[in-house]
Parts: structure tokens; sequence; C-alpha cells
């Protein structure tokens, strides 16, 4: 038996939460509902693009997947350029398809808003002005 004066084994301190891996998680959900909208263009392309057989449905289906595979490169640094390279494609498109064209503006502007939430919350974790950093 122990004496209640003998401490007890310590327990291990909490660990440090990661601000960035919920900030992934936002960029991954996203990602995913920029699919879902993209996806939502196949309708528009059926009727006036032609059909989805064509060159534009395939560029469709295409930032489908490109946009959805991205989710599971997240977490590499260099995955805000491939973002970046999936919009730029979307808004040429504007010339074959305005609807697909716009989607690409619209989301491009949250992602510039994401990307700008991010470099902010960088900048606090850096001078320990997060929540999870204060004792």
């Amino acid at each position: 038996m122990t004496s209640p004066d003998t401490p007890g084994p310590v327990p291990a301190p909490a660990p440090k939460k990661d601000p960035m891996k919920s900030f992934r998680a936002i960029m991954a959900v996203t990602l995913i509902l920029e699919a879902i909208v993209v996806a939502l263009a196949l309708p528009v392309v059926a009727k006036l693009g032609g059909g989805v057989g064509t060159g534009m449905g395939y560029l469709v289906f295409g930032l489908i997947v490109a946009l959805i595979g991205t989710c599971a490169l997240v977490k590499r640094s260099w995955s805000v350029y491939v973002i970046a390279a999936i919009h730029l494609v979307m808004v040429a498109s504007w010339f074959g398809m305005t609807a697909l064209g716009g989607i690409g503006v619209v989301f491009g502007l949250v992602w510039v808003y994401l990307l700008w939430l991010r470099r902010e919350v960088v900048k606090r974790m850096a001078e320990g002005r997060l929540p999870s950093q204060r004792s």
C-alpha cells in the first residue's frame, strides 16, 4: 500500500495543439465544396457546352478529380501552387464556358481570403498570440 504522502505518477503534459492542422481541414473542406459546385456545372455543359462527351465535359470531370485529389496533398507545402494552377485553368475556361470561369473567379477569391487567414495564423503563432499558446 502506498501512503497518502507518496506522490503518484505524474501525468504527461497535454500535447500542444497544432493550429495549422485545423486550417488544413478547412482547406480540404473548401476543395470538396468546390468539387461539388464544379460538378453542378455538368448540366450546364450538357445543355450549352455541346454535351458531357465533349472537351468541355472532360475538362469538368478532370477538374472534379483534381480538386478531390488535391485534398490528399493539403499537408504538402507545394499544394497551394497546385490549387492555384487548378484555379488558373478554371478561370481560363471562361472563354469556353462562362459558368465554369465564374466558379473559378468566385472560388479564387475564397482562396485568396483563406491564404490571407493562413498568413495571419502563422504571424500570430510566431508572436505567441494564439489562444492555444497562452498558459
